[in-house]
């Protein structure tokens, strides 16, 4: 067989592979959801974008999305991926749901979503039963809306002209399985739901608190499984071997404090865990807890990616997912097994009154920490890092915090009485992560998973809450609740957790990175610093960034990414991590980026850049846009 016969025939039997996995099964050019495929690999399989030429990447056009302060985020805008299929892009904007010319940008049909707010961070596509044609659905909190595709029209026979109350609001993509919608929970009570795409009736619903008499049920003691609201499932999307029927979902920490656990005792299934369901009746076949009693925030924010990897000799199906704990975990997906191993490692007890934390966590063997995850004094930034008014801010802090005691990412907020000194931790990763809901990609070629990934670190301890609060104890910092370890604070008030570009952390660079992971050793690849801070020296600006948003890896060789709160769009060599382009937005994009090709047979990367770029600069108005991107 000659070369070309051999690429050609590799190449048929990958996008074989990848379409039972889950990957899509129509034109390659699309991009049919959030993820791009259900295996959850943000893949890509075209090339004519590649490492020999992004460099001459160019804007080709822009979509403004418009802005309203119900709008805002914690990330301070929109945080959305559009679909594309068959040279169709769906995009939601401010009240609207829009379809347009995936080559020019012309507006197709639009749809005005009346009184609610449609979701910020995507869409789903239902491709029809052969009497009904294709669908597009979104959730706008409660209620989950489905149009025609072609038309935009309300679909008649979905609900009630189109629309449903799922009783829960869930602020991201539904997820399709053959006739099913999946969705998550952004609200009381916590779980997971399916829905039938055709007329909206619910099909099954998996509890993600277990009540009596269910596995898992035993791990909330004290009967403190009982009107308990969460655990929520808020990922923007599932992930679903479709081949084997199984969907993963993660779960986030339990409420109603995520500092303190003394009313919830024992490890709380299935809070801060991965649960394999059988995709068709919601039936539970199998989890991995990452974190036993939460106390830290650490909510597994993304769904897992999927891909088969050869490991001594062996073809493994895997799963890799990474957490806000600042680990990534590769487990057997059939089987929930950890492939590298998982220790039960002792971890430091807490002296909260009343509270019983779990005395060891699961760390994986393999891969090392894709984030940081320990502090000693010596870490503090200096002059040198960076300049001398941030380093003097941040000696002060850790003085005025009575020193900042680390034991590990699992070091518990130690107790401090109202009139007593100031007692603090300072905890790697905080509580944005390590890696957040941007979540990971997967290149079936090489075996390799990317995310991107914070090393900003929370600060202080627990207390008693005033009277009449909701729980009795809360976490405090002597730079109040917000706890954020760095110079310029980010301003919930506003909804912005990325502290603006001058939200600049306070131990020594780098803040953020993008990681390569050999799924089939459990090594690191490559690591690279992700984002410049442009208001330092020469010589200083490469600190990496604090990020929101994830990656996407292409067949030409390439990883994109935004999710940097430097206002830029990246795209790095996939085998070695090298920076191949980097273009400037107008805001910084806290989304997850996608590859399509046009009816004209153009390829292009697209990305929503709608997020904050500065407390003190907010951006002009009609800034927050889709832009897309490509060759000239």
């Amino acid at each position: 067989m000659g070369t070309r016969a051999f690429v050609i025939v590799a190449a048929a039997l990958l996008a074989v592979l990848h379409a039972q996995v889950g990957g899509p099964a129509g034109d390659a050019g699309n991009w049919p959801t959030y993820n791009s495929d259900l295996a959850g690999t943000r893949y890509s399989p075209l090339t004519q974008i590649n490492t020999g030429n992004v460099a001459r990447l160019a804007p080709a056009w822009s979509y403004p999305l418009g802005r309203t302060a119900t709008t805002l985020s914690l990330t301070g805008g929109s945080e959305f991926t559009p679909l594309v299929l068959d040279g169709v892009l769906y995009l939601t904007a401010t009240g609207k749901v829009v379809a347009l010319d995936a080559d020019s940008g012309r507006e197709m049909w639009s749809y005005a979503t009346a009184e609610v707010t449609p979701s910020r961070r995507g869409l789903a596509y239902w491709p029809g039963d052969g009497g009904r044609p294709p669908r597009i659905f979104l959730t706008a909190g409660r209620i989950l809306i489905g149009l025609t595709a072609a038309t935009g029209e309300p679909v008649a026979e979905f609900g009630a002209a189109g629309r449903i109350d799922m009783s829960v609001p869930y602020e991201s993509a539904p997820t399709v399985y053959n006739d099913l919608l999946i969705v998550g929970t952004n609200g009381a009570p916590g779980g997971i739901r399916a829905f039938d795409a055709r007329t909206g009736a619910r099909v099954w619903q998996f509890q993600s608190v277990p009540q009596p008499g269910q596995p898992g049920s035993e791990t909330w003691g004290g009967e403190s499984w009982r009107n308990r609201g969460g655990v929520y499932s808020w990922a923007f999307s599932q992930t679903i071997d479709r081949a084997r029927g199984i969907l993963y979902v993660v779960f986030e920490a339990p409420g109603p404090s995520d500092y303190w656990g003394a009313d919830r005792p024992g490890d709380n299934l299935f809070a801060s865990s991965v649960v394999a369901l059988d995709a068709a009746t919601g039936t539970r076949k199998w989890h991995f807890q990452a974190v036993h009693h939460d106390l830290w925030d650490y909510d597994l924010p993304s769904p897992p990616t999927l891909v088969d990897v050869t490991i001594d000799g062996a073809t493994v199906p895997i799963l890799a997912f990474a957490a806000k704990t600042g680990y990534m975990y590769i487990l057997n997906r059939v089987t929930g097994r950890p492939v590298f191993g998982i220790d039960e490692r002792p971890v430091p007890t807490s002296n909260v009154p009343g509270e019983q934390s779990a005395p060891t966590q699961p760390i994986p063997v393999k891969p090392p920490p894709i984030a940081r995850v320990s502090f000693k004094p010596e870490d503090i930034v200096t002059a040198a890092d960076t300049t001398e008014e941030h380093a003097r801010f941040c000696r002060a802090l850790y003085d005025r915090s009575g020193g900042l005691a680390n034991e590990g990412p699992f070091t518990p907020y130690p107790y401090r009485e109202a009139s007593g000194p100031p007692r603090s931790i300072v905890l790697f990763p905080g509580s944005i992560g390590g890696a957040n809901w941007g979540g990971v990609a997967a290149d079936p070629t090489l075996g390799y998973v990317f995310v991107n990934t914070n090393d900003e670190g929370s600060i202080g301890w627990v207390e008693r809450s005033p009277e009449g609060s909701r729980v009795p104890y809360r976490r405090n910092s002597v730079v109040g609740p917000t706890s954020r370890f760095q110079w310029a604070e980010g301003d919930l008030r506003t909804g912005n957790i990325m502290g603006g570009e001058r939200g600049w952390p306070c131990q020594r660079p780098p803040w953020g990175n993008l990681v390569a992971v050999d799924a089939r050793t459990g090594d690191v690849a490559w690591k690279v610093p992700l984002g410049v801070t442009d208001e330092l020296a020469d010589g200083k600006k490469n600190t990496g960034r604090l990020n929101m948003g994830g990656p996407i890896v292409t067949a030409g060789g390439l990883v994109f990414i935004g999710a940097a709160n430097d206002r830029r769009f990246r795209a790095f060599d996939s085998r070695t991590g090298r920076e191949l382009w980097a273009a400037r937005l107008a805001m910084s994009a806290h989304a997850v980026p996608i590859a399509y090709q046009g009816r004209s047979g153009r390829q292009y990367v697209a990305i929503v850049a709608a997020g904050a770029s500065a407390l003190d600069e907010p951006a002009p108005l009609g800034a927050d846009a889709l832009v897309v991107f490509a060759l000239p």
